[in-house]
């Protein structure tokens, strides 16, 4: 999608369950789930691809450090709302222009798929991190036939890193419905 259609999107973005996290069931195995494959807060998150920051929402009230980014200046702008103590950037995520090695954590959720070269825009991503660093992708290939498989993202990383661990993701409870496609949680520590 277009800088201007997500733009668009972003006054309604947070109605889908799995974006808003007003459930707070749903919020809650989100936040279970992250904070079980994170660093102990305050560790520094980059949330790549944030949208209206919600996740940023998530991790800052958990004790992260968070700066968020994104291309769209309508979702930053709902982000900040949001999250007025976290730093926000309009930048694209493919290039992100945050400071290399300050990272504990890059994290991004359904942003890699859209890159225009997804292997590029991971080795800008892994350069954000500190030695140790962590990243952490929420992906999916979903029956739209957009996305990208469990099997192609490990490819990616492993082109960039030398370590993933795959959670498939197929549970109502982090969607807020049943769903038919794959959806999972892609984890590198080295």
């Amino acid at each position: 999608m277009t800088r201007n259609a997500w733009d668009d999107h972003a006054a309604t973005f947070d109605t889908e369950p799995d974006h808003g996290l007003t459930d707070p069931t749903i919020r809650a195995a989100w936040r279970d789930l992250l904070v079980s494959v994170l660093p102990d807060a305050p560790a520094r998150v980059a949330d790549l691809g944030c949208g209206t920051g919600t996740l940023t929402r998530l991790l800052t009230d958990e004790g992260y450090v968070v700066d968020g980014l994104d291309f769209s200046p309508e979702m930053v702008e709902r982000a900040r709302a949001k999250v007025p103590e976290a730093r926000f950037v309009v930048a694209d995520a493919g290039d992100p222009p945050l400071p290399a090695g300050e990272y504990d954590v890059v994290l991004s959720r359904h942003v890699l798929w859209a890159m225009d070269d997804p292997e590029e825009a991971l080795s800008r991503w892994v350069a954000l991190l500190r030695p140790g660093g962590v990243a952490v992708l929420v992906e999916g290939s979903w029956a739209t036939g957009a996305g990208l498989t469990a099997a192609q993202t490990e490819q990616l990383v492993r082109a960039v890193r030398d370590e993933v661990h795959i959670t498939h993701l197929p549970e109502p409870i982090y969607w807020g419905k049943a769903i038919a496609d794959e959806r999972y949680l892609a984890v590198s520590r080295r």
